[in-house]
């Protein structure tokens, strides 16, 4: 998807936060992986998703980290958990910020789905630790 300036602002404000939350790496390869296919919804997700609700001025970065968190695990998408994980780093939330949004889980949306997301926060924040040498947070 091509990162160039628009004349839609939503697309520009879409863009600048999905970078400042999953970083320029994440975004770079998602860009070269976009086909004529998923053109479509890859402007649909920036504008969306990043440029109108990520935006917004309700919730902190953090907040909106978290819910997302939750709401993916309660879904069983496995893949954008570890995703949205990861963007911890840029979002402010905390390995214990994470591990208690997926209590909440576990409370609403069932024990199965909290444990299976915890192991994938658990891994996730692993290599994490080990990409930089951290020992948790």
């Amino acid at each position: 998807m091509s990162d160039t300036t628009s004349p839609d602002p939503r697309l520009d404000a879409g863009m600048a936060m999905r970078r400042r939350v999953l970083g320029d790496a994440h975004v770079e390869r998602a860009g070269a992986a976009t086909t004529a296919f998923d053109a479509p919804f890859q402007r649909f997700i920036t504008e969306g998703a990043w440029g109108t609700l990520w935006a917004g001025d309700q919730l902190t970065l953090r907040e909106r980290s978290l819910v997302t968190i939750a709401l993916l695990a309660a879904l069983g998408q496995d893949e954008e958990v570890a995703m949205h994980v990861r963007a911890t780093r840029n979002t402010g939330a905390s390995e214990r910020d994470v591990a208690e949004a997926l209590m909440h889980v576990a409370v609403y949306a069932g024990v199965p789905a909290a444990n299976h997301a915890i192991k994938i926060a658990k891994r996730t924040f692993a290599e994490m630790r080990d990409e930089t040498g951290e020992t948790g947070r």
